[in-house]
């Protein structure tokens, strides 16, 4: 059953178009990733399903009673509300119930001689019980907790950005709801927060619509993908790598149409140059003809974006840090820190919201000064900072004009240059955005149009804090690569582990207490090797407490009561293969056979038919079911012939 249906929807933003004539529909329990580059439209349309925005054309429909639970990117709050009241917002008899029972209490806190507030109280208590809040209640206080939030009476406008995202998060997963739409939920929060909300939105009882970069996050929790591309809509289903694959195939398939397209264009104007005689009907209807398919415009197709940009000579020195020390009030961020940072580091800076990550960028950029210890920076090097608010950017200056302050033209490898224009181009600012005000930018394009002005002074030091943050994929995808070839260092704080596990060989874990944990190896080694101590810190507890480790115990169990003597196994029956299995067996392998080949000759037509749009589609499809099917025949055989295996060890 459908939960929200989507017909025929246009939006624009000025002149902009950011999307048109698009339908889909969201069905109960499904989990939809919406996807697709900064500004093309996607919160726009995240707040057009929610209700917060109305579309040019088209509409939402969607059953009665039908409740939506709403996380903006940039929440809003009022001046006085606290924590708790805004969690509790809404008209729901459950919220009312809460609101009620945390006020009485609050007031019987200030007054708890009161009788009048006692018995008021009491009758909120009664109205919890007949409304079974008491649930909701906790779970709101220990989403709060986990997510970093403790203080549950104080106003929202004294806490941090980060914090007051969270806040909007916890009330967006607190309130019932038959489609829980959330707008970047992982921005603002550390990465084992990001993990425990992936097991929240797995366990999430309605529909969940969501837009994020974290591939790993997408990857885990979506079964279905929307990518809006240049006012369309594209429905894939599957997770993050099944809409990959499927992309590719998509992108293959437009490729072959585009071919045609180009081909029949070609044979149109020879045609009109030769000047062959024809009536001029046919005549007109050549012109015409050629005319549209020179005004076909295909669909953008991804491609690889190289960035293979040159960087200042970095010497040997980088930057060393020496017994540095630095505390935040009584708080040690950082205690006897030392660490030598070499040319061509790839570091990753990870550890919980507030532990003092952004405070060592700032330390090594020169922004800040250790309370003890020495930072010593090498004299070749080219520093540039990207930080985690955008630089206050000009709203009447134009996008073009904001990147020439920084270079005109920057070199390559092979030694060649690019323009500012040109390098516009490779961060998806087409020319004719160049000449828009950044005012109309979207807050993602002001993202990545600052990413940009940073890699445009020919860094040969790069700090990155939280880059991935207000980011689409398809921009850190091209970041990715381009720190993959960068010629110098890179110190990069961040929450994203797919991000992370990219760019980042070595790590600096902020571990509590100003310690600051050095490791070899990807984020994904550091989390399994952090498992791994804490199943044997759990081991050694229970050991020394006197039980054994949860595995051994159940075996333990199974022994309690038995006698000293143990008694002899049966002895196992002889294991042969049925007839079925035998004959299955002694057919596999021609099956097989045959398989590979009929995979070979659906191949061989693939590649025959390029310029046959539907018979390519209808090919790739063939091809994906007899590769299935090849995967499943190889399967068994190797089930089949572990057990033959088997059988002839057991007969020997």
């Amino acid at each position: 059953m459908n939960v929200l249906q989507a017909e025929h929807l246009t939006k624009t933003y000025g002149v902009k178009t950011l999307f048109q004539d698009i339908s889909f529909s969201i069905s109960e329990r499904q989990r939809v990733g919406l996807i697709g580059i900064n500004g093309t439209g996607k919160s726009s349309l995240l707040r057009v399903l929610a209700g917060m925005e109305s579309p040019d054309s088209g509409k939402v429909t969607h059953p009665n009673g039908f409740r939506i639970a709403y996380l903006d990117q940039a929440p809003e709050f009022t001046d006085e509300v606290k924590v708790l009241e805004y969690i509790f917002e809404g008209e729901h008899p459950v919220m009312q119930a809460i609101r009620e029972y945390e006020s009485a209490l609050s007031l019987l806190a200030d007054d708890p001689g009161s009788e009048q507030k006692q018995a008021r109280l009491f009758k909120a208590q009664q109205r919890m019980d007949a409304t079974n809040a008491w649930e909701a209640d906790t779970q709101a206080k220990t989403i709060l907790s986990r997510l970093g939030v403790g203080e549950f009476h104080k106003p929202v406008r004294e806490l941090s950005g980060g914090q007051k995202k969270r806040v909007a998060l916890a009330a967006a997963l607190i309130h019932p709801a038959d489609l829980l739409i959330l707008d970047e939920p992982t921005n603002h929060i550390d990465n084992e927060t990001a993990e425990w909300l992936e097991g929240q939105l797995t366990k999430y009882r309605g529909a969940l619509l969501l837009v994020t970069h974290d591939r790993y996050f997408l990857d885990r929790v979506t079964t279905r993908i929307l990518e809006l591309n240049r006012g369309n809509i594209f429905p894939y289903e599957g997770n993050y790598a099944v809409y990959l694959e499927k992309k590719a195939e998509r992108e293959e398939m437009q490729a072959a149409s585009e071919d045609k397209r180009r081909n029949l264009l070609r044979r149109e104007l020879e045609w009109l140059r030769r000047g062959a005689q024809a009536r001029s009907t046919k005549q007109k209807a050549r012109i015409q003809r050629a005319e549209e398919l020179q005004n076909q415009k295909p669909d953008a197709i991804g491609k690889a974006m190289e960035m293979n940009v040159t960087a200042s000579r970095l010497g040997k020195k980088v930057l060393e840090l020496d017994a540095v020390t630095k505390t935040y009030g009584e708080h040690v961020l950082i205690r006897n820190f030392s660490y030598l940072i070499q040319p061509g580091a790839r570091i990753g800076i990870i550890g919980p919201n507030g532990s003092g990550k952004t405070t060592l960028l700032k330390l090594l950029s020169g922004q800040a000064e250790p309370d003890s210890g020495l930072i010593e920076t090498g004299v070749t090097v080219r520093m540039a900072y990207y930080t985690q608010e955008n630089e206050e950017l000009d709203p009447n200056k134009r996008v073009l004009e904001y990147i020439r302050e920084a270079a005109e033209t920057i070199k390559l490898e092979d030694g060649f240059t690019v323009t500012a224009s040109q390098m516009l181009e490779r961060f998806m600012f087409p020319q004719e955005q160049q000449w828009t005000y950044i005012g109309k930018l979207s807050g993602g394009e002001k993202r990545r149009l600052y990413l940009l002005r940073t890699l445009m002074g020919e860094p040969n030091v790069l700090l990155l804090d939280e880059p991935t943050n207000d980011l689409d994929i398809q921009t850190l995808t091209i970041l990715e690569d381009y720190l993959e070839n960068f010629p110098g260092a890179v110190i990069s704080v961040s929450h994203d582990r797919y991000f992370l596990d990219r760019v980042a060989d070595k790590l600096l874990a902020f571990e509590g207490d100003g310690v600051i944990r050095q490791f070899l190896g990807s984020y994904s080694d550091y989390l399994d090797e952090r498992r791994e101590e804490t199943q044997q810190s759990s081991d050694k507890r229970h050991a020394e407490a006197g039980h054994a480790p949860a595995a051994a115990s159940s075996a333990t169990g199974r022994a309690s009561g038995a006698s000293e003597e143990p008694t002899a196994p049966p002895a196992p029956r002889q294991r042969k293969l049925s007839y079925k299995e035998q004959k299955e067996w002694e057919e596999i392998e021609e099956r097989i056979a045959r398989l590979e080949e009929e995979s070979a000759k659906i191949s061989e037509e693939l590649a025959a038919s390029g310029s046959d749009s539907a018979r390519v589609q209808e090919l790739f499809g063939q091809q994906r079911a007899k590769e299935a099917e090849l995967d499943g025949a190889m399967s068994r055989w190797a089930e089949l012939s572990e057990l033959v295996e088997a059988i002839e060890r057991d007969k020997r």
